[in-house]
């Protein structure tokens, strides 16, 4: 019982610190995680004064998240915030029709074709369509099936 006690009352000092400062956010989510991969590569580098710069910018980056966390100036933290979500949502977007692109272009390219499955490797064949009943040769295990186009 004296260690759950302890830990509701350390839970309860945590909450009262916390009360009116702005808390963590995507930004300070996203500092964080960048400090770890500077810590991470700073891990691999064999020059010791590289090393030495992504340590300190790692190091800069935890407490500059930190100091944003416990803030107090919840305004400016919140305009902040919104504007790495206006810029995180447009590089986002930017990705996802790039994708929807290729996606749409692909399909394009494949829609005189129609898709087999190999009855023995499970190897996906492309066929043309509107051949009639072929018999198709599996390109990697030399199956040799009959499917209708």
């Amino acid at each position: 019982m004296i260690m759950k006690d302890f830990m509701n009352d350390l839970r309860e000092r945590g909450r009262q610190f916390m009360e009116g400062r702005y808390g963590a956010d995507h930004v300070s989510n996203f500092i964080i995680v960048a400090a770890f991969i500077f810590i991470i590569i700073s891990m691999f580098v064999k020059n010791d004064y590289v090393k030495l710069i992504f340590s300190a910018l790692a190091v800069g980056m935890l407490i500059f998240s930190f100091i944003r966390m416990f803030s107090k100036n919840q305004y400016k933290r919140y305009e902040e915030n919104e504007k790495y979500l206006k810029l995180h949502n447009a590089v986002k977007d930017l990705f996802h029709l790039k994708a929807r692109e290729a996606k749409q272009k692909k399909q394009e390219n494949d829609s005189g074709y129609k898709l087999f499955k190999c009855p023995g490797c499970s190897v996906k064949i492309r066929v043309p369509k509107g051949k009639g009943r072929v018999e198709i040769v599996c390109p990697k295990c030399h199956a040799k099936f009959i499917r209708k186009t």
